[in-house]
């Protein structure tokens, strides 16, 4: 079962992988004219199309019946469709297309075609109009993807539903009919790998919005060292957090606050983080919407306890890196969901896991698993991706606290922990690759950081 915004994922991955919308909107005329043709032959059909892509796949599946059976009314006027691809189908009906006509009942078969995924309130009055008059319609009714209204107060009652390449979410046969699931020629690594559709799912701050309203992140780390914290933090910024703040030992507190000025620090007694700053730092992540832990903090004993302790109650979202990686041990379990672990093949072995069963590690650990290597896996132990962007270049110190920084901005924001670590993996790669099309092999974690607003600007068109 997918969500309307795995589905626009899928779409856009798909396009670039070379399968156009053209392609998906053709095959899905197809399958649901085959549909018609087997389970309702020769019956006269009323298509009902909306303005958008799921009145495309109406027009595409209309084109291919005898249009001598076949009605085409647009739920809205026709100049409201802006997608040439939408447009493009509409133009290969042989049939007259026309204004619904709720008064029109002479036809067998209805097949509602008005609006896709992702409806939530109340229906346009022209949609709502349509979705009466098809209710009371006494034939049968075939809904295409889902049927129009289906997440508002109103929607068709269908017969059958034919769910194009996937159930989306919130379809049972109480609200849909029967489902019939037909396949439209969706490439599997649309969804099974990152790609420029998983942009997609950034949290793109709304015009009115305030400071601290798109992420507010603490980073806990340093001690012997202050490189790792500072990039993972200076990484998150780059990534649109509003406010990071890094929580840092004394002995290199002002280290860390040179990396730059934006940066707010929370200098901690001594010169290691230790169990007595437990509650000093439950009170700041209670404070904040995530937090980081584990950049530059070493492995010494009191160090490892912290870590331990404040995994178990740290109140927000959490990313487990580096050193506090190694301070959990084979015997870890997660105490809750929104928790991203970001170990490499030895770190993950130390957490008891192996490469080879990525997803299985994830699923006794409880938490989403971003395992790094030349091809990263992604997995909470019920969904596995792998992203595939990066380079050889990408091996110096740094590169993973950068991850890191970037997986934490995103939960920071509001992201899920399984889709933000695959956004960040593939956003992370994506920006190594640019570092190295400027630096070649003299590329470091820096220059990296640097290219990420570059990745966004493009992933986002803005």
């Amino acid at each position: 079962m997918i969500t309307p915004l795995d589905s626009r994922v899928m779409d856009a991955n798909a396009e670039a992988l070379g399968v156009t919308v053209e392609e998906l909107m053709g095959n899905a005329g197809r399958a649901v004219a085959e549909f018609l043709k087997e389970n309702y032959p020769g019956k006269r059909y009323a298509f009902f199309c909306g303005h958008g892509n799921n009145g495309g796949d109406g027009f595409a599946t209309a084109s291919l019946l005898p249009q001598d059976r076949v009605k085409v009314f647009c739920i809205t006027t026709p100049d409201r469709i802006k997608s040439p691809v939408v447009r493009r189908y509409m133009e290969r009906i042989g049939a007259d297309i026309r204004q619904t006509d709720l008064d029109d009942t002479d036809f067998d078969v209805l097949v509602d075609c008005g609006l896709g995924t992702g409806l939530s309130g109340s229906l346009r009055p022209e949609y709502a109009d349509y979705v009466r008059f098809a209710n009371s319609f006494e034939g049968p009714k075939v809904a295409v993807d889902v049927p129009t209204g289906l997440g508002t107060d109103i929607s068709v009652k269908a017969d059958i539903t034919i769910a194009l390449h996937e159930v989306k979410t919130g379809m049972n046969e109480e609200n849909c009919g029967k489902i019939v699931v037909k396949d439209i020629g969706m490439p599997e690594n649309a969804f099974a790998e990152t790609g420029p559709g998983d942009m997609l799912r950034y949290p793109v701050p709304a015009p009115g919005s305030h400071k601290g309203a798109n992420g507010n992140l603490l980073v806990i780390g340093g001690g012997p060292y202050f490189g790792a914290p500072a990039m993972a933090a200076m990484a998150a910024l780059r990534t649109g957090t509003d406010l990071v703040t890094v929580a840092a030992p004394e002995s290199v507190f002002h280290e860390i606050a040179a990396a730059s000025p934006v940066l707010m620090m929370e200098k901690l007694s001594g010169d290691r983080i230790d169990t007595c700053h437990l509650e000093r730092l439950l009170d700041m992540a209670g404070k904040s919407s995530a937090v980081l832990i584990g950049p530059g903090m070493g492995k010494d004993e009191g160090t490892q306890a912290l870590v331990r302790m404040f995994v178990k109650k740290c109140p927000v979202p959490l990313v487990i890196d580096a050193d506090g990686l190694n301070a959990l041990g084979k015997d870890f379990r997660a105490p809750n969901g929104n928790i991203v672990l970001t170990p490499h093949a030895k770190e993950f072995e130390r957490l008891g896991g192996n490469r080879e069963n990525v997803p299985e590690g994830a699923g006794r650990l409880g938490c989403t698993v971003l395992f790094k290597g030349k091809i990263d896996i992604i997995s909470d132990g019920d969904h596995t991706r792998f992203n595939n962007t990066g380079c050889a270049g990408m091996t110096g110190a740094g590169t993973g606290d950068v991850l890191a920084g970037i997986t934490a901005a995103l939960l920071s924001k509001g992201m899920l922990a399984f889709d933000a670590a695959c956004l960040a993996a593939y956003i992370s790669g994506k920006a190594g690759e640019k570092a190295f099309a400027e630096k070649s092999y003299g590329m470091i974690a820096t220059d990296v950081i640097e290219h990420i607003p570059e990745v966004l600007r493009e992933g986002l068109k803005k």
